[in-house]
């Protein structure tokens, strides 16, 4: 949503990679920061409801999940590893523990770094990211004795 203290200075040209891929990472938008990247658990949204940064050409449909199971299979595996030569724990524990930890620790994961493959993309004008969202103007008078007669406020401007 535009707020009227928005100016042409409020929104950078660019942001950079990391900042980009971090602000994906917890689910913001990689252009401003503010507005929500998610609709639903993996559905990013059509566009960015703070800026106007159109999302729904973003391409990340394969990298998140490859990258999801390079980082569980990674660290699974070390605790797999660690806990089998440092203590002797029955095969039934492990076969109910480990496959749980790991779609928990894959479900906790998949969207930050969809957010964050979609920063990746933001950042490097990739998939119709190479145009910024146009600065809207703040409003006039006109506009904003409309909307606050579109919101039931009484109207102080006419006589």
């Amino acid at each position: 949503m535009y707020t009227p203290a928005m100016t042409v200075d409020a929104i950078p040209a660019r942001t950079r990679l990391i900042p980009a891929m971090a602000r994906g990472f917890i689910g913001r938008c990689p252009h401003c920061g503010q507005g929500r990247i998610f609709g639903r658990f993996l559905k990013v949204r059509p566009e960015c409801d703070a800026c106007g940064l159109e999302l729904h050409h973003h391409r990340a449909d394969d990298l998140p999940p490859y990258v999801v199971i390079f980082i569980v299979a990674h660290i699974v595996g070390y605790l797999i590893l660690e806990t089998e030569s440092a203590y002797e724990v029955p095969l039934w524990v492990e076969m109910g523990v480990w496959p749980v930890f790991t779609l928990l620790f894959a479900l906790v994961l998949l969207q930050p770094v969809k957010g964050a493959v979609v920063g990746l993309q933001y950042a490097l004008g990739m998939h119709g990211f190479a145009t910024l969202p146009r600065s809207r103007p703040a409003p006039g008078p006109e506009e904003t004795r409309l909307a606050a007669a579109a919101a039931g406020a009484p109207d102080h401007h006419s006589s």
